[in-house]
């Protein structure tokens, strides 16, 4: 049974999850073609995130850096919902009658893991769709994938050309990115959110009382969104690769594909996109916090 303050952490979620659509994925984008394009050959198709974006915008416009944001919606509103009231409802289960206000690692660690392994499901084909549509673009260098007019025929023609299996083409990385990126997540979050409520003095009046709760939002979610990425960004670069390939027959081993990448261009491979990936990280998660518990307070949830 889903408890009132619960059912109001899943419409603060959905909210959050479009905060950070509609803040991160021009970053995403650009991070997705460096992955996808620049850990297939020796040569570089672009030089770096700036390169990229230039290219993007040249070619197609600033909608281009929009490409797949349809899917993005939809997959990342309802994995936002899910991801934040599971933790919630995990959270509040694993602590039991426990009135200890200060971050339980015991309870946020598998909390923030089963809700990653749980938005996995969502995330993997709607990822799929929205890294297919990414990577296609209009350069006329970057022929070979398969053109998609839509987020929906991408999806349709993926089926037909490979099964419903393969629309869960790299879900065994996306679990492992979502549980143990998620772990971080959470621990970095609900840490530096007790710290900083802890040691900053609360100021007067309900306009203070919001301008300081915005400030901590913007530090936790940002640091929070940069620590997840720092973490898992290898398997992120394995899941676009194995998502992305022409070839259906080709591996899905998160652990061979990255194998096959450290080979080829070592560790600075297996952390393609990196820069727009920070610089993304922390305001597409500054504005899910800030939003999330905005919204929360809103409908009077009880937050520690």
């Amino acid at each position: 049974m889903v408890s009132g303050d619960a059912a109001k952490e899943y419409v603060a979620g959905f909210a959050a999850g479009i905060a950070m659509v509609i803040t991160g994925h021009p970053f995403d984008t650009v991070k997705v073609k460096l992955q996808a394009h620049n850990t297939k050959t020796q040569v570089k198709e672009y030089r770096n995130a700036l390169h990229c974006t230039s290219r993007i915008i040249s070619t197609e416009g600033v909608k281009g850096l929009y490409r797949g944001a349809t899917s993005s919606f939809i997959g990342i509103a309802l994995e936002s919902s899910l991801f934040f009231g599971i933790y919630s409802q995990t959270k509040q289960l694993l602590q039991g009658e426990s009135q200890i206000s200060k971050p339980q690692l015991q309870v946020i660690i598998p909390s923030g893991a089963f809700a990653g392994t749980i938005i996995s499901l969502i995330l993997g084909p709607s990822e799929l769709v929205k890294c297919r549509m990414q990577v296609q673009g209009k350069d006329s260098a970057l022929s070979s994938y398969v053109r998609y007019n839509s987020p929906l025929d991408c999806a349709l023609k993926t089926i037909k050309n490979e099964g419903i299996k393969g629309m869960f083409r790299g879900w065994l990385t996306t679990l492992l990115r979502e549980s143990i990126g998620n772990a971080v997540f959470f621990t970095t979050y609900e840490s530096s959110r007790y710290y900083m409520h802890s040691n900053l003095d609360h100021p007067q009046g309900q306009a203070s009382k919001l301008l300081q709760d915005a400030g901590i939002g913007i530090i936790t979610g940002g640091i929070s969104g940069m620590a997840f990425w720092a973490t898992v960004l290898p398997l992120d670069v394995a899941k676009t690769v194995i998502q992305t390939n022409p070839d259906a027959k080709s591996s899905r081993n998160p652990m061979l594909t990255l194998y096959s990448i450290y080979r080829r261009f070592g560790l600075r491979g297996c952390y393609a996109g990196l820069g727009p990936t920070l610089a993304r990280a922390f305001p597409a998660n500054a504005a899910a916090i800030v939003t999330l518990e905005l919204i929360a307070k809103m409908l009077g949830v009880k937050r520690d």
